[in-house]
């Protein structure tokens, strides 16, 4: 299979519609790595996003008859763009089906080239199964996002660049969602330099290829986190696993706080803001170099697209210092007496503070929650085995979600009187009226005793919420949150809850 992708691709028509991008150094990156850093910069197609390649690849194998039916797919976002930007060159009709959850920049640039949106489902494979309802009653020609080989194709140039832009490649890191560009990148590289490192990066939440290579075959994921909107597939592609199976050399999973990390090293070294799909491979480059400790190599890292909602910033700005290792955000008990809060101050030095929170909550100790900037990882230890050692007992909490989403947000909460508190974090589609059809839902039972909510620029919406069940109706709450069908988490004995709010 490998041999007819790369003759594909050495013959796919992209130009007409992308343009050849650069192969940008990272000086800052390059330094802080000790490895010379490189982006090839997709972001800088004119939609934004390495999809018009094989978007325009694939309308350009199709007939006068497949054309003339008009073309339809499923997308989050970035391929939609693509095809509505290669039907527009042509002059072909195009209706593009997207999550309902897709950022509203993207949704609005489909429109903009002339294509009609379908908006169905939270997720791509809600939309992907629409539009093949579609296309079944209306006849429409569908062109699939990566499980297509003309589609691979027209990725796969950008391997094809890559190997004129630079002779001495050492690894590329690949984004993955479905696995178009990285099979057709693979395929190309591996073909004519088996020595270069294919790594393939995903997103934690929504890791199909890692499963698959555990399992050796293609694995559907139930659920995908849509943080990573862009690469949100439950399931990598048959065609691309044909490919990645042999010539993937490793697969790297990335959180969602290193992805924000990832997105600020993007914007420090280029000016430039990449989605957080787009900058996933820089966040799986970083943690390659963390954990495998290579110098002096040549390493690239496509950033594959720069379609992000602004509001979602917000959320990115929050996020990444504590994916780089910056921010520790700790719970630290101190007395409750004159003088306690200047020998605190002393304690933690000349680090500057990120925040601080406090409410009276006894006469005897005080629950201090407290975001310090930090030089890295092993100064975040430090810092807490220092307070410790003066009699401070100290919670860190820096990698606890709770505390991240929700406590720093509402401290001071200690309430007597309320009688079977359970704490649940749950996490749904942010969406018009899906906080409200939450409240319907969860609320008809169940008195709620906490709630906390805040739209913090996220693809989903995350929600803490108290409620009293009594032990005898234990059975028919759990039944109720299964039911409700969102992710959700026992937080009740999560140690950020007790310190603050329980």
């Amino acid at each position: 299979m490998i041999d007819a992708l790369v003759k594909r691709i050495l013959t796919a028509k992209v130009y007409a519609a992308a343009i050849q991008t650069p192969l940008d150094p990272a000086k800052n990156l390059s330094v802080r790595m000790n490895n010379h850093v490189l982006l090839k910069r997709e972001d800088l197609q004119p939609v934004f996003s390495f999809k018009i390649r094989g978007a325009y690849n694939k309308m350009a194998q199709l007939t006068d008859a497949e054309k003339a039916k008009g073309v339809i797919c499923a997308s989050a976002g970035n391929h939609a763009q693509g095809l509505a930007e290669s039907a527009k060159l042509m002059g072909v009709k195009a209706v593009i089906v997207m999550p309902k959850t897709t950022p509203d920049i993207k949704v609005q640039a489909v429109r903009s080239r002339g294509a009609k949106v379908v908006l169905h489902g939270d997720a791509y494979d809600d939309a992907l199964a629409h539009s093949l309802e579609l296309t079944a009653a209306k006849g429409y020609t569908f062109v699939h996002p990566y499980d297509d080989l003309d589609v691979m194709a027209g990725q796969g140039t950008i391997a094809m660049e890559l190997m004129s832009q630079h002779q001495a490649i050492d690894a590329i890191f690949i984004p993955v969602g479905g696995g178009g560009l990285i099979s057709g990148v693979a395929a190309y590289v591996k073909y004519l330099h088996p020595h270069i490192k294919i790594i393939a990066v995903e997103f934690e939440e929504s890791a199909s290829l890692q499963a698959a290579m555990k399992a050796g075959r293609r694995v559907r994921l139930p659920q995908v986190g849509i943080f990573a909107d862009g690469i949100a597939v439950a399931q990598v592609g048959e065609k691309p696993w044909q490919i990645l199976k042999d010539h993937v050399d490793e697969v790297i999973t990335v959180s969602a706080d290193e992805i924000c990390a990832a997105i600020k090293d993007v914007f420090d070294d280029t000016r430039s803001v990449a989605e957080p799909a787009g900058a996933t491979s820089i966040a799986g480059l970083k943690k390659y170099v963390s954990q495998s400790g290579v110098t002096g190599k040549n390493l690239v890292a496509i950033c594959s697209g720069a379609n992000v909602n602004f509001d979602r910033l917000r959320y990115v700005a929050e996020r990444a210092e504590v994916g780089e290792h910056r921010e520790a955000i700790l719970a630290v008990t101190i007395p409750e007496e004159p003088g306690s809060y200047h020998h605190f101050i002393n304690m933690i030095g000349k680090r500057s503070i990120t925040e601080f929170n406090y409410r009276y909550s006894s006469r005897t100790s005080a629950q201090i929650f407290v975001g310090i900037k930090i030089a890295d990882n092993d100064d975040r230890l430090n810092l807490v085995a220092e307070l410790t050692n003066a009699g401070y007992a100290t919670v860190d909490l820096t990698e606890d979600d709770l505390a991240k989403s929700h406590i720093r947000y509402m401290v001071g909460g200690h309430t007597d009187g309320i009688s079977n508190e359970h704490l649940y974090r749950f996490q749904f589609p942010e969406r018009p009226g899906a906080l409200l059809n939450f409240l319907k839902k969860l609320g008809r039972k169940f008195n709620i005793s906490l709630f906390h909510y805040r739209n913090h620029g996220a693809a989903d919406g995350r929600v803490l919420c108290g409620l009293q069940v009594p032990p005898e109706d234990k059975a028919q709450f759990t039944a109720l949150l299964d039911e409700l069908g969102y992710p959700y988490w026992n937080e009740t004995e999560n140690p950020a809850y007790r310190l603050f709010l329980g």
